[in-house]
């Protein structure tokens, strides 16, 4: 599996160093490329989509037409003093990104080995040993990267690193045993309680979700609940009391963690070219959250946490 993973790597859109709300300790975080969900608030839009994508900030742009003296495929418009792009002849190859001084082009998606990132992970080793940290994968979703996500925590394992998957838990049974032998924890994400809801905000059922978080309690693999909280969405009590009964069904469920809204995504999304269904831009602020967090910490023993 190695050799065809040096072969094929990985394709990432980030590397987050000294991370501290992924996983206990200082940690680096890999952010995959590619999620079957399609989240509504998804802060990370351009996780979404597995290939590599243009994004376009025009607040940046000073109309120095430089992209377009270097795009071969004529991707890059200018008339009327409006820059536009023709994302239907857009390869994402990044020789616009390149030219262009004022960060206005960005091209998410870097293709790389697991011996590039661990010669990263390898340089950070000094602060998981000092927090006890370590390596948490994200995504986009682990799950979608399956070969290279197992090829990536076991590397770690070899070094003796403690590793984290941050999971929508929407994949293959089979490739979450995979993954789930070189994986000390998971932070397993849990959106929505009715199923219809759960489709329409983020495309697809809860069902096999909630099955693969049956199937790592089997598995006896320790659990953070990570739970957005989205106003007009999920934020209600027949969510909360859902989230407090699986906390409870599952003993290796060790915290619940509310994550606030937050809309940075929606400048990716624009930046992207596309229109997100959950457009709120308004932050929700982490006091709203107290007395939700109060009112779950009285029914369950799992750790209440606001992030």
């Amino acid at each position: 599996m190695c050799t065809d993973i040096k072969t094929n790597p990985g394709r990432i859109i980030n590397v987050q160093h000294f991370s501290v709300d992924d996983g206990p300790g200082i940690r680096t975080t890999i952010f995959l490329k590619g999620c079957p969900l399609k989240c509504a608030w998804c802060h990370n839009p351009e996780s979404q989509n597995p290939n590599r994508e243009l994004l376009f900030y025009a607040n940046k742009c000073v109309g120095c037409k430089s992209c377009a003296v270097v795009c071969p495929r004529g991707v890059h418009v200018f008339e009327n003093d409006a820059h536009t792009i023709d994302r239907n002849k857009c390869l994402a190859c990044g020789n616009c990104a390149k030219s262009c001084y004022y960060d206005a082009l960005e091209v998410a998606g870097q293709n790389i080995s697991i011996d590039e990132l661990m010669t990263e992970i390898l340089a950070d080793r000094v602060f998981y040993n000092r927090s006890c940290g370590g390596v948490t994968v994200s995504g986009g979703e682990p799950l979608a990267q399956t070969d290279f996500t197992v090829a990536l925590l076991s590397a770690c394992k070899n070094e003796g690193i403690h590793t984290c998957v941050e999971t929508c838990g929407f994949g293959k049974a089979e490739d979450l045993i995979k993954i789930a032998e070189y994986t000390d924890l998971f932070l397993y994400d849990y959106k929505l309680t009715n199923e219809e809801d759960h489709k329409h905000y983020t495309g697809a059922s809860n069902t096999r979700i909630l099955a693969n978080l049956d199937l790592l309690s089997r598995l006896e693999k320790k659990i953070i609940l990570r739970c957005p909280m989205i106003p007009n969405v999920n934020m209600d009590f027949s969510h909360y009391d859902k989230i407090i009964e699986i906390a409870e069904k599952y003993s290796v469920i060790q915290e619940i963690h509310l994550e606030p809204y937050h809309p940075m995504g929606l400048e990716k999304s624009s930046s992207l070219g596309t229109t997100p269904k959950y457009d709120k831009a308004e932050f929700l602020e982490k006091e709203t959250l107290t007395d939700v967090q109060r009112y779950m910490q009285q029914k369950t023993t799992a750790k209440v946490k606001i992030l």
